[in-house]
């Protein structure tokens, strides 16, 4: 068998064991061991497990579990929640001004903890009833909280990024730098998409906005309280990363003791918060821990067979601008997130894709930014994007999954502009190296 024909009947292996229903780690770490018995025999084994140790030892790795336990703790605490009301003292008469909110304490939520899911179902259960109450287009609401829910994924600490950086072997730190400048042109290029849609068409977000008796009237003194915590800990975890004082693990762990005492200050600290807090860390590690170990044993049989060499053959020898060679990994990228979860792409795609960058002579940096963003327009896209279903667990009866993908839409088309606008100008990700 050839390693065209192999490849061929690898893809067309996992595909067709996922539509059974089988989970991307089973079936990554199957299709290895089939494809190492078959094509190597036993004796090639050892090579393959080899893999698993250097992963699973990755000392930039045990940032992940610390990044996860603080989105926990926050998720079961009230700082979101303050922060989200502190924050409609700043919105004032600004077109959308609630929704354009939302988008801040979004950002605002990423920098602390970096996880995706758990913010859209905080912002779900804060963001949008109050939006819909204070009578904001469903489309708006809906795209506001899963478009800057998503922001995780690029905003520092992000988890996308420091994996990627696990993978192409590029220091996060320098990772989490360029990523800066992109996060707030996203969120930027929402908010103006919300204040422009909002002002050409008022009703779309509530003509007539009145506050409700129920929610709480704050001065700009307890705004500010109400900001300081989740300030404090944004700065304490990046402030020590780009000021050079920690790395990305060291950052991660100060991070979570900091949650951990803001939490205890506040007088919200139960054993039960606590427990349910590890036993989320514990679920969403374990996922990505197994993710990655069938991706790297399946990375592994691949490369021993020669796949890396014959898609990096294939790749090098058309005859187009090196420029087009990045679109089509782009466009990959964008086909895999409408199917696939991000670890799996990560750990799938990464690994062959990064030495044909580097060869190409590109910024491993900059096109881990690029990865990133792809990574955040999969978390939307339809028919598998894991926002609209963390969404829908927690919105209003009358919101289906049909009317989440609808309010996707033109989020959508921003994350593409932007990753258009990276493309052109890679100084935009760049600057600060």
């Amino acid at each position: 068998m050839t390693i065209e024909i192999a490849t061929y009947l690898l893809v067309s292996s996992i595909f067709g064991l996922l539509v059974l229903g089988l989970p991307l780690a089973f079936v990554t770490g199957l299709v290895a061991v089939l494809f190492t018995l078959g094509w190597f025999g036993t004796s090639a084994i050892p090579l393959v497990a080899s893999r698993i140790f250097g992963f699973v030892t990755e000392y930039s790795l045990v940032a992940v579990p610390m990044f996860v336990f603080m989105a926990g703790l926050l998720d079961r605490s009230g700082m979101a929640k303050d922060l989200f009301n502190s924050m409609r003292v700043f919105s004032g008469r600004l077109p959308g001004g609630v929704a354009v909110q939302t988008l801040v304490v979004a950002f605002f939520l990423a920098a602390i903890s970096g996880i995706i899911g758990g913010e859209i179902v905080l912002l779900g259960v804060i963001a949008l009833p109050q939006m819909l109450r204070l009578g904001y287009n469903k489309r708006i609401a809906i795209g506001v909280v899963c478009a800057g829910g998503s922001l995780g994924t690029m905003v520092p600490p992000s988890i996308v990024l420091i994996i990627y950086g696990l993978i192409s072997s590029v220091s996060i730190a320098d990772l989490f730098k360029a990523a800066f400048l992109p996060a707030i042109l996203l969120m930027a290029a929402y908010m103006c998409y919300v204040v422009f849609i909002c002002w050409r068409y008022p009703e779309m977000g509530g003509a007539h906005i009145t506050a409700s008796n129920d929610q709480p009237r704050l001065s700009f003194r307890e705004a500010v309280q109400g900001m300081a915590y989740p300030l404090v800990i944004a700065g304490l975890v990046l402030g020590s990363i780009y000021g050079g004082i920690a790395s990305v693990t060291e950052a991660a762990s100060m991070g979570a003791a900091a949650v951990m005492l803001a939490v205890k200050l506040r007088g919200e600290f139960t054993l039960g918060m606590l427990k349910e807090s590890l036993g989320q860390t514990l679920e969403t590690c374990g996922m990505i821990v197994w993710i990655g170990i069938g991706a790297a044993c399946l990375v592994g049989v691949y490369n021993l067979m020669g796949g890396n060499r014959f898609v990096s053959s294939a790749i090098m020898g058309l005859d187009v601008a090196p420029l087009v060679i990045i679109l089509v990994m782009m466009l990959i990228f964008l086909m895999l997130g409408m199917f696939l979860d991000w670890i799996g792409i990560a750990m799938l795609c990464l690994p062959i894709f990064v030495p044909i960058v580097q060869q190409l002579g590109f910024d491993l940096v900059w096109f881990g930014i690029l990865f990133a963003i792809n990574m955040q327009v999969s978390y939307i896209s339809p028919p598998f994007g894991p926002a609209a279903f963390y969404l829908k667990s927690v919105a209003p009866a009358d919101i289906s999954l049909k009317d989440i993908f609808g309010a996707l839409v033109p989020f959508i088309l921003i994350q593409l502009v932007v990753l258009g606008l990276l493309l052109k100008f890679p100084q935009i990700a760049t600057w600060a190296l």
